[in-house]
């Protein structure tokens, strides 16, 4: 079963890949059940997240970045409830070293940045320094214009050779390949072709030398191919984590912890025979 290391301990998890529950502080993600803050939090707690990925700006197709001061005035006091409560790890969805930083010392445990680090030159020192994970994740542009930039001539090794770009960014500023997820960025830049074609390869990126993270749920490629609005796409969301996790992925980001736990169960004990 997977195991992982932080900056100050190993996690584990008896399923065949972590589980991590979304929580969005703020009102802007594109799917509503996302933003219950603190009250989310615990309940994803409960239902036996393996961690919690949160996030003050929301990166969907068409929104806008916010300041410092708005992520850090939705993220700290979230991060302080939540500490009080549990010791779950937090991994913390900001392309601001400032917003990381300040998190770190709240006792988050994970940068996961949408810019793969490129969007804060101090970003990969503070997080060598920090001992901490990076998720690095492929993307073209910013979400307001990113579904723009959707035609690749081989999108499996562009993002690959994007993602091996940014390890080497990270290993030259004293990250430890150790503490490195990568995340093919489903949705960022991306058809519905290419999505697929990173879904069903995901598992073989960059020789299979670093964890892979797949944030599959709900997403509009899955509406695509089933028709359905963003509240109906939890079967279509379990089928391709499942797939994903088939198939090499070590995380799972997701919105509906239970249901995904649940069906990780199963795989487990099926493959436990």
């Amino acid at each position: 079963m997977p195991e992982f290391n932080l900056s100050n301990r190993i996690i584990k998890t008896e399923k065949p890949a972590f589980v991590a529950g979304i929580v969005n502080a703020n009102s802007d993600s594109f799917w509503k059940e996302s933003r219950g803050g603190y009250k989310l939090a615990k309940r994803l707690i409960e239902e036996k997240a393996d961690l919690l990925d949160i996030g003050a700006e929301s990166s969907r197709p068409g929104s806008h970045y916010i300041s410092e001061k708005d992520e850090l005035k939705a993220l700290i006091p979230l991060i302080r409830k939540i500490r009080k409560y549990s010791d779950i790890p937090i991994s913390v969805d900001t392309r601001k070293k400032n917003v990381i930083k300040a998190c770190v010392e709240e006792g988050a445990d994970i940068l996961n940045d949408i810019s793969a680090m490129e969007d804060d030159a101090q970003m990969a020192s503070y997080c060598a320094q920090a001992k901490i994970p990076v998720i690095l994740m492929h993307k073209r542009q910013n979400p307001v214009i990113m579904q723009k930039y959707t035609e690749y001539n081989d999108i499996f090794s562009e993002v690959q050779d994007y993602l091996y770009s940014r390890i080497n960014y990270a290993l030259d500023a004293g990250i430890d390949s150790s503490k490195i997820i990568l995340d093919p960025g489903i949705g960022f830049a991306k058809d519905l072709n290419g999505n697929l074609i990173l879904i069903k390869r995901a598992g073989e990126l960059c020789q299979k030398k670093y964890p892979i993270m797949m944030a599959l749920s709900r997403k509009s490629c899955l509406g695509q191919i089933t028709g359905r609005p963003v509240s109906e796409r939890l079967s279509a969301t379990l089928a391709a984590d499942l797939y994903s996790v088939m198939n090499g992925a070590t995380f799972v980001r997701v919105h509906d912890v239970k249901e995904t736990v649940d069906t990780l169960s199963v795989l487990a004990a099926i493959l436990s025979v």
